[in-house]
């Protein structure tokens, strides 16, 4: 089996304390299957601003076009809040996105049985949750020219963004959205703002007629702010959800509630290009974000970036087997009661991050 290289970007804040314990169990997987992995670590964010003036340095970029796939923390935090907005740490993110062409993000959200009373939500309402939102990621609002800030000389201001979809970009991410429910339960929402804005009717039309190449996956069209209700309300009538940018963003870390934590949730954003032309590099990484108030302490959950490479092994790697195992030892170290702060309940044993990523990497390998 050859060598596949894995560019590894912690980040900024818990991105730094998580993505550690995922490469614990990765290597674990490793030794346990006979695959080998190569992991190179790079800047990202405010640490790469904080090193080299800028969020996303070149040889970052050159590391991750070279590689098999990227295991991405976090970035972002106060510190850099004030920065002009080129030069924010998101952006480095967001140019990963867009020059890699990383155009479908899959969130999965997913409640399971013994968190159930970690959630806010009442157990009838999401005991069962099980969906998928697959969100476009590199077209809508966050990239749509023009934009800006115009600075008026009486002192006031006007800013803009635009929203612009071609058809192309909403046929390759629906097609990708049809494939995963296609896998599921054979159910997609597609969400949209149609009966006001024109972007969302081409979006409508576009799925509509993708649709006819999947008679098999039933299609539903949904309004952004009705979805957001339901997601709340009777989140199990969903299956696969794929919406646009803006729109995706929001609903999947709506959708954080169901699963008890943001802690909990994983994602994976694909299409990318690769290292060679059949092979497309894709980035995983924990939704959860930098969580400043706690990044230094060890206790953040590891478990979003966890998943997250299980996603990998999954989705880059052909590694299916392996990607269950550690999902598997995920729900086995749950199910023994253990819980970083973010999930804790009456009755269970609280651990930090590294002992986390512990207990997780022990049961992956009694898997094998």
């Amino acid at each position: 089996m050859p060598t596949r290289k894995i560019a590894v970007l912690p980040g900024d804040g818990i991105g730094q304390e998580v993505i550690p314990e995922a490469i614990k169990v990765l290597r674990v997987v490793a030794k346990a299957s006979g695959a080998s992995f190569e992991f190179e670590e790079g800047l990202v964010g405010g640490a790469a601003i904080d090193e080299t003036g800028g969020p996303l340095p070149d040889s970052t970029f050159r590391l991750c076009e070279a590689s098999d796939a990227i295991l991405f923390g976090a970035v972002g935090g106060p510190k850099w809040d004030d920065f002009p907005h080129e030069r924010r740490p998101e952006r480095g993110l967001l140019r990963l996105r867009k020059e890699l062409d990383l155009f479908a993000n899959l969130r999965p959200a997913k409640c399971f049985s013994m968190l159930v009373e970690a959630s806010p939500l009442r157990r009838s309402v999401v005991e069962g949750t099980d969906l998928m939102v697959v969100r476009e990621l590199t077209g809508g609002l966050y990239f749509g020219e023009p934009h800006g800030i115009e600075r008026m000389a009486d002192g006031s201001a006007h800013a803009v963004n635009t929203m612009s979809y071609t058809s192309r970009e909403i046929e390759r991410v629906a097609r990708v959205a049809f494939d995963v429910a296609r896998k599921r339960r054979k159910r997609l929402t597609s969400v949209d703002k149609a009966n006001v804005l024109v972007v969302s009717q081409l979006w409508r039309e576009v799925v509509t007629q993708v649709a006819r190449a999947y008679p098999d996956v039933a299609l539903e069209h949904v309004l952004v702010d009705n979805c957001a209700m339901a997601l709340v309300a009777r989140p199990t009538q969903f299956d696969t959800i794929v919406t646009e940018n803006t729109f995706g963003d929001i609903l999947s870390d709506e959708a954080a509630i169901l699963a008890g934590s943001m802690g909990m949730l994983p994602s994976a954003s694909l299409g990318g290009r690769g290292p060679t032309p059949e092979r497309g590099c894709a980035l995983y990484e924990p939704v959860h974000g930098t969580a400043p108030d706690i990044a230094g302490k060890g206790v953040a959950n590891p478990i979003a970036a966890i998943l997250s490479a299980a996603m990998l092994l999954r989705h880059s790697l052909n590694m299916a087997a392996d990607a269950e195992k550690v999902e598997a030892g995920v729900v086995r170290v749950l199910e023994k009661g253990y819980r970083t702060a973010d999930i804790r309940q009456d009755g269970t044993t609280a651990v930090g991050t590294s002992e986390m990523g512990d207990l997780i990497a022990r049961e992956v390998l009694a898997l094998y």
